[in-house]
């Protein structure tokens, strides 16, 4: 059979082929194998298997927040950010705290963030919205009150709750104030706690 005899013909080995050219021939193939096609191929399997390029950072100006909820009490508050488009995006970690007043978010003093819990992205989609707890050491009494360390507690209309580059101005749900002893809060990382 011609593609299996072994013999030689003007000092060239005929039938098998040597096994440089076999070796050449995969490492050719292998080189074309990770050129611009291999690489279209794979983009088109992730597309088709639906998955998609990471999402950007969120920033400031694709979020709102509207106020702070009051919960158990008046030292902890949940903040919760929407995206509000155009894109979705990831948000990731603690905000930063400042107590403000009724001007100015500029005008602040910001306040030592104990972070609690670990910080994981969350993504949100455009409408899809994630918070953060905030508790602060307690004012006790009543009227006036007191901290139990003895210092002054600290009364502020508002706090700058800082995420994604800027900040937002915000009040209590409720009309109120924030009073606190201290100049510490300790805040949860951001959670995903919506569509």
């Amino acid at each position: 059979m011609k593609g299996t005899t072994r013999g030689r013909r003007s000092g060239r080995m005929t039938g098998a082929p040597s096994p440089w050219l076999v070796a050449g021939a995969v490492t050719c193939g292998l080189v074309l194998a990770t050129g611009p096609a291999a690489a279209t191929q794979e983009t088109a399997g992730q597309e088709t298997a639906g998955q998609r390029a990471p999402a950007a950072p969120c920033v400031s100006d694709q979020l709102i927040a509207n106020s702070a909820e009051r919960i158990g009490g008046s030292s902890q508050v949940r903040i919760t950010v929407i995206n509000d488009g155009p894109e979705a995006c990831v948000l990731r970690g603690f905000p930063t705290v400042a107590l403000a007043g009724q001007g100015s978010p500029d005008r602040n003093k910001p306040l030592n963030v104990v972070r609690q819990g670990q910080a994981n992205p969350v993504q949100l989609a455009v409408g899809g919205s994630a918070s953060t707890r905030l508790t602060f050491t307690p004012v006790l009494g009543e009227a006036d009150g007191y901290c139990a360390s003895g210092a002054e507690p600290t009364v502020a209309p508002s706090i700058v709750l800082g995420v994604g580059g800027g900040g937002f101005q915000l009040a209590p749900d409720d009309g109120g104030q924030f009073a606190l002893c201290g100049t510490t809060v300790r805040a949860t990382a951001f959670r995903g706690s919506g569509p």
